[in-house]
Order: C-alpha cells, then structure tokens, then sequence
C-alpha cells in the first residue's frame, strides 16, 4: 500500500532552484519577497512505514500553470547539504505541515530586536564592564605579569571561545544558545546540564554586583555598609535593576551603550593626564617567588570569560547570523584595551605599592593623579559599571530558561513573555537567586562560578567539536577557517586552563560545586518525571527545528 504526503510551501526562489532540506518542516524566509506568485503543491509518494527524511531525499519540481507539480523521489540518493557564506541568509520562521505562524512567532517578530551597538556593550558587559576588579592581578604577580596575562589569556582564552560561540551561535541563532548546541551535539540530558550550571554560574556571578555597587557607595555613605540599610539596599537595588530587565532587551541595550561610555571616559582621561608621570621601568617589576597564582589566574579568567553567554540572546538580534560575529569581533577589542590602557597607565604613573593594588584602587590612582574630581568620577562609574553587568548578566539568564522551556527541558511557563517580549518568569527566578547568594564573599564567589563555569565550558568544547564531525557539512553562516584537525586544536589551550584553574580551587568551593552538579544530574530525571504524571505542563515550540530527529537520522540543521 502506498500513502501520499501533502506539503504545501510558497517558494522563495524560482521552483527551479534545489530545495534546502529540512526535519520535515518548510522553511518560509519572511525578509526575501518570492520572485514568483504562483503557489504549488508538491505531492511526496512514499511506501507505508518508509519514514520522509528530506536530507536524504533527491527533489526535482517543475512548475506548471495550474500550480500543482509532482515530485519523484529517491531514497538512495542525498541531497548535497551546502554552507552558505555568512550574510547571505535570510531569517526563516519554520511552518510544519498544514501549520500556520504561531500567534507567539508572530508577536516576537513584531518585538524590536537587538542592533550592533547594543549588542557590543552587552557582550563588553557580559564580560568585562571595564577595569574594575583588575587590580588583584597587580597585588598577586607584579606589573609585569599583569600586562602580560591581560596581552596574551585573551588568545588563550577569550579569541578561541569567541570564535567557537560567533560559529555555533550563528548555527543556532535562538535563545537556548550553548544549551542547543548540547543538546544537538551529546542529546538533551547533557544540554540540560550545560543549562543548569551555566544558569547557576550566571545567577552566582551576578550576586556579586549589588555588594560591589554599595561598597562603592559606602564611603560616601557609612550607613551602607552594614546591617538593615545594607540588607535593604541589595533589595531595593536588585528589584529596581530587575524592573529594568523586565521592560525589555533593547532598553537594556542602549542603557549598557550609555554606562560603557559612562564607566570607559574617566580611564581615558586619567591616561592622558598620566602621561608625564609614566616610568617604564615600573612596568618591568615581578618577582617569581612571590606570586600568588591560584589569585592571578581566577582574576584574569573571572575578568575575561563569558564570551559564550550572548549566545542566549540570539534569538533577540536583529539578524544574529551578520550582527553577532562582527559584535564579538568588536568587544573583543573594547574588552582588551579596555583592561590593558588603565593598567599600562596606572602601573606607569606611581610608585609600585603591591599590598594597595586590591579592588577600588584606580580611583586612588586617579586622585594621585587628576584630583578629587576624577577619583569620583571612576567611583561612580564602577557603580554604574556594576549595574551594567548585573543588567545584562539577568538578561542572559532569564532568555536562557526561556529558550530551554521552549526546547521542553523546563515546565512551559518559563517561556511566557511580557508584553515587552521578556521572559517574566525567568527573571523573576533569577533574581530570587541572586537575593539568596548575596551573603556570599567576593573572592567565594568568583572561585565558585570559575568551577561551574569550567565544567560547562568543557560541553562546549566537546559539542562545538563532535559537530564538526558529525555534520561537517551542515549551514554554518560564520565558520572557523579550520578542519576538525584544527578544531581540535583550538580547543587545547583553553582546556589545559580549565584543568589548572579547576586543580587550583579550594576544597570548600570544589564540594560545594560538586553538589550543585550534583543536583543538575537528579533535576532532570525529576523533571522528566514530572512531565511524564503530567503534574507540570512542558511544551516544545513548533516554530523551532527538531534538533533530536536530526540527530538520529543524521540530517543537517537549517534555520
């Protein structure tokens, strides 16, 4: 017995071109007009049982005047899967068979989406937010270790995980961000895990900025530093901050634009004005046996890593397959320079104090040297700077639960927007996260996000290759300019630093860290669970490709 499939599709290319292969789902382009306005019908004849798998499927359509065509298939032969060059893709909404857009596809293309300038500072923001907190380095290895760790970890670190998220966050250019790219790579047990620790990092990180905006503020302010005005502050703080996230991404945005510049200007300022105060040979200071490495590494990897956490926001930018690799490109250099400059500056303009270069220390460099004036104004824009990276921190951690509850790894309801096209629920989870952890001290926890952040760092590594394997061929609109030979590779040094920074962790951070993993590996089965009673609604979203049947049946993922 035979059975016929109807599929019905409105070309955006002349029927003559090759069809893209898809699981099994129509990919209609909204921004590429059709250069035809005839419909047509493409009738698919398969024998019972056969399952239909377009990348595996040879498709020749020839267009009539009636607008009805058949198409012969053979299952013996392949389609060729061809990458196309970055910018030369359309965003797609993904229409199943007999299915209309979804109301939520239609709504969030009405939202506004994210350009290239907002985009830069969230990422500077993600990881940076400028070079408050870099002064630990000098404290813990001398001037010329510090230069040299903020020259040379980013090539160790930071380009190579910026290159690995501008390809697979152009892949996969939706909210789930390094949470897909698990799940496509190693199944969703293991993309669920990469959420949670990436998630809890995020939350842990993000406890810390609150504390830093009122330590800025209580000299100014005695009553902020402890006690019930503290405790009320962080709440105050927190709520408002989270308001702001609740509004909406591009608010954020622009509102990161505006604290860069804010935060950025006075560093500059001092640079210049220091400059006949400069004495190179201070630069030159280091003494080997005094070197608190477990202090030195920690700062520079906690002051240049979540690269990847952008990645969340994908499906918020306005063409992410353009916009995100240049964005990247750009931070890169902001992040960078914005470290090096200050420290060259202000290792160079006065005497050499180890013991004084701890956090908050620029705006006593920049009294030395401007005055009074200039040391407020870097004060100030430490705590602007703080509110920055809490901003956006909460912003990546909230799209992120949003993009898992639309991959059905988290009950339906963390994928309701707001109005303003927010993820309510996610933010609402992670700022009662943020409260409870608030109690934590600095150095507790830059080590223990490090932890976390290093075992999912470690999935990345190993999806970002095991897809380069597994489907060398499929659309990647920005691509590495290496084999799987050089993939390999490119992954090396940053693993060897993950090794050392996780072998220099202390025995309360490591349990500690390894109980919160620990908790990831039971949630999921729990929730599982849960949705197999039906206590809890979970969903997958129709709009988005079906990452679990592309890999099983080894097809090629298109957006």
């Amino acid at each position: 017995m035979v059975s016929t499939t109807a599929i019905l599709t409105t070309p955006s290319k002349p029927p003559s071109q090759e069809a893209s292969p898809g699981d099994p789902q129509t990919a209609v382009p909204s921004n590429s007009p059709p250069k035809t306005t005839v419909d047509f019908t493409t009738k698919v004849t398969v024998p019972d049982g056969v399952a239909l798998k377009p990348s595996t499927l040879e498709l020749s359509a020839k267009s009539s005047a009636a607008g009805t065509d058949k198409v012969n298939v053979d299952g013996d032969e392949k389609l060729k899967n061809t990458a196309t060059a970055m910018g030369q893709h359309n965003d797609v909404e993904y229409v199943g068979i007999n299915e209309a857009p979804s109301p939520t596809a239609v709504s969030n293309n009405k939202m506004k989406r994210v350009s290239i300038i907002p985009l830069i500072f969230l990422i500077f923001y993600e990881v940076s937010g400028g070079p408050f907190g870099v002064e630990d380095s000098v404290q813990a290895a001398g001037p010329l270790l510090a230069l040299i760790g903020f020259l040379v970890f980013p090539f160790i670190w930071s380009v190579p995980e910026a290159l690995i998220t501008a390809e697979m966050g152009t892949m996969f250019p939706e909210d789930g961000g390094y949470v897909v790219w698990v799940s496509s790579a190693l199944g969703p047990y293991w993309g669920f895990q990469q959420g949670w620790m990436k998630w809890l990092s995020g939350v842990i990180d993000n406890a810390l900025y609150p504390v830093l905006f009122l330590d800025y503020l209580k000299s100014g302010i005695p009553a902020l530093a402890d006690g019930y005005p503290r405790v009320l502050a962080v709440l105050a703080l927190t709520i408002a901050l989270t308001y702001m996230n609740f509004r909406g991404l591009t608010i954020v945005g622009w509102v990161a634009v505006l604290l860069g510049v804010f935060s950025l200007v006075p560093f500059v300022i001092m640079g210049l004005i220091s400059i006949p105060r400069i004495e190179p040979a201070r630069w030159l200071v280091v003494d080997l046996h005094v070197v608190d490495w477990n202090l030195y590494l920690n700062t520079l990897f906690w002051n240049l890593n979540y690269w990847d956490s952008i990645s969340t926001l994908a499906g918020e930018v306005d063409n992410p397959k353009k916009t995100l690799p240049k964005a990247l490109l750009y931070a890169l250099i902001l992040v960078v320079f914005g470290y090096f400059f200050p420290l060259l500056m202000g290792t160079g303009a006065v005497p050499l104090h180890r013991d004084l270069w701890t956090d908050g220390y620029f705006s006593d460099v920049a009294k030395i040297v401007g005055g009074v004036w200039l040391r407020w104004w870097i004060q100030a824009g430490a705590a602007m700077s703080n509110m920055g990276m809490f901003v956006t921190e909460m912003s990546s951690d909230s799209f992120q639960l949003l993009g898992m509850a639309e991959r059905g790894m988290l009950p339906e309801f963390f994928a309701k927007r707001s109005r303003y096209g927010t993820p309510s629920i996610g933010i609402l989870f992670s700022a009662s996260g943020v409260i409870l952890l608030s109690w934590l001290s600095f150095q507790e926890i830059v080590a223990a996000e490090n932890f976390l952040y290093c075992f999912g760092m470690i999935l990345e590594f190993i999806a970002f290759v095991r897809l380069r394997m597994k489907y060398p061929a499929a659309s990647r609109p920005y691509k590495i300019p290496v084999g799987t030979v050089g993939s390999v590779l490119l992954c090396v040094p940053p693993t060897i630093l993950i090794c050392v920074v996780l072998a220099l962790s202390s025995l309360k951070v490591m349990i500690v860290s390894v109980i919160a993993i620990v908790i990831g590996l039971v949630l999921h089965p729990f929730l599982k669970h849960v949705e197999k009673k039906r206590w809890i609604k979970f969903s997958t979203s129709a709009d988005l490709p079906d990452l679990y049947n592309a890999h099983e049946h080894n097809e090629s993922l298109v957006y």
